[in-house]
């Protein structure tokens, strides 16, 4: 139940009014769908008895191909593609689903960090030199197989804050979701993010902070 509620109040929640359906009020997604198996379980678990409505794959993630089996048995769920050109755990790894030298370590793998880190000294990949052809390729790469794999996909969004590495790198991922018809940002629906209301440390505090959060919504 505890790895459960790390799951669950990782999601992000946003707080949502479409003039064409004054219904919707909380659109609730959650990501990572694929860095594990307890995570998948967790995530779908958090749709069929919670109240997440969409769900965001990690591509190249170790555990996609069950995430993908999981996804075809509930065809309700909405699903993304959350872009992803790091691999920041430890103890488990992923590579990139295409030839991409410039945004991978030595070993292969995803650098774990996309902007400097104290704790992973030159193991980001802004410290090393990345190229936007490389990027470009892994991201058609992920979309094209989350499409073949899942074709109803419907939006992509950035893992870690990827997107944000640079302008290009960010005007990159807007083009490529309206060649591949998955550009659905919410900002564009005048949607408002919102997160904990308070710490979020701990399963207790998440909890916490989450209803305190769910209160300030109008």
């Amino acid at each position: 139940m505890k790895k459960l509620c790390c799951i669950i109040f990782f999601i992000s929640p946003f707080l949502i009014s479409f003039s064409q359906n004054k219904e919707i009020r909380l659109l609730v997604r959650g990501d990572d769908m694929g860095y594990s198996h307890s995570g998948n379980e967790a995530l779908i678990r958090c749709y069929t008895e919670g109240i997440q409505r969409s769900i965001e794959v990690i591509v190249p993630s170790p555990w996609f191909p069950e995430a993908v089996k999981i996804l075809e048995q509930h065809p309700g769920a909405d699903v993304g593609v959350h872009i992803d050109i790091t691999s920041e755990w430890e103890n488990i790894k992923w590579k990139p689903l295409s030839h991409c030298p410039s945004i991978t370590d030595s070993n292969g793998y995803f650098y774990p960090m996309v902007f400097p880190n104290k704790a992973y000294p030159g193991q980001s990949i802004k410290e090393n030199n990345w190229k936007i052809e490389d990027i470009e390729k892994e991201f058609r790469a992920q979309i094209e197989t989350a499409k073949r794999r899942i074709p109803r996909v419907s939006h992509v969004s950035a893992h870690m804050g990827c997107t944000s590495l640079s302008t290009e790198v960010g005007v990159l991922l807007k083009k490529l979701a309206r060649e591949y018809d998955v550009d659905i940002d919410p900002r564009e629906y005048n949607a408002k993010e919102v997160n904990y209301a308070g710490p979020s440390k701990t399963s207790g505090q998440k909890i916490k902070s989450f209803i305190a959060m769910l209160e300030t919504l109008e």
